[in-house]
């Protein structure tokens, strides 16, 4: 049975009277990509700032590798990367430097820094440009250089915020068959995207949120077979079916 590393439990989160997340609750078994997707507005922003300690729930609580986000916030942040969807990076910086600064930021040595530098710009088709300044890196390199910034320090749980976000089909395509990588050694991955093709792809279950709540949940073939063959219909299909075709702001 496959063993669950993240747990969230009835999650509430208010703002003044705005019920941003209303009884959220879903487990990540360990080695799973899991997708978090919904229409702007829908409660993920929300949800994965409480999920990685950013934010306290109203009630409700999360677990991650044993520990409670409520109680054990510092245990919680030892496990967790992230990779947000704007960049976080110091332009004026070699990539190399970017992770040494960022390695040493978690706790890491100067000498296991380095290591994990090389190694994760490795890891990213970046070692030929380690030395370059990031300002010099077009989109696709920068969105690279970030998620090798958010494995820094070994990391178990790695939240993943629209990542493919405006870079060509060459890196994307690099990061999908690095996340795939990362899965296929151990790594619990929690992924949001509004790329419907992506979340087919990657995902081995995906949870749809509109309106605070999980409204549907399920791998992508079972949620595609739940209103048509499962072959014929798309995940997109499946979404607009759920959230409805009216824009969102």
């Amino acid at each position: 049975m496959a063993e669950a590393f993240l747990t969230a439990q009835e999650l509430h989160k208010s703002f003044n009277e705005h019920k941003a997340v209303d009884g959220v609750s879903f487990t990540i078994y360990k080695g799973e990509i899991f997708g978090l997707l919904g229409p702007n507005g829908a409660g993920k922003t929300t949800t994965i700032r409480m999920l990685s300690t950013v934010l306290e729930p109203d009630s409700g609580d999360v677990t991650i590798g044993g520990y409670s986000v409520r109680r054990d916030a510092n245990a919680v942040r030892s496990l967790i990367g992230f990779w947000p969807q704007e960049l976080a990076l110091y332009e004026e910086l070699s990539a190399f430097d970017n992770l040494v600064f960022f390695g040493r930021m978690v706790g890491l040595d100067g000498k296991e820094a380095r290591a994990q530098a090389a190694a994760r710009l490795e890891l990213l088709g970046l070692a030929q440009r380690a030395k370059g300044r990031v300002d010099k890196f077009s989109g696709g390199m920068k969105r690279r250089v970030n998620l090798a910034v958010s494995l820094m320090g070994h990391p178990e749980l790695l939240f993943m915020d629209e990542p493919t976000v405006g870079i060509d089909p060459q890196s994307r395509n690099n990061i999908y068959d690095t996340i795939e990588g990362l899965r296929d050694k151990g790594m619990t991955i929690l992924y949001t995207t509004h790329y419907m093709e992506e979340a087919n792809r990657l995902c081995d279950r995906v949870a749809i949120m509109d309106g605070g709540r999980i409204i549907a949940m399920d791998t992508p073939r079972e949620l595609r077979s739940q209103i048509g063959p499962p072959d014929q219909v798309t995940l997109e299909d499946v979404f607009l079916r759920l959230t409805g075709r009216s824009l969102r702001d």
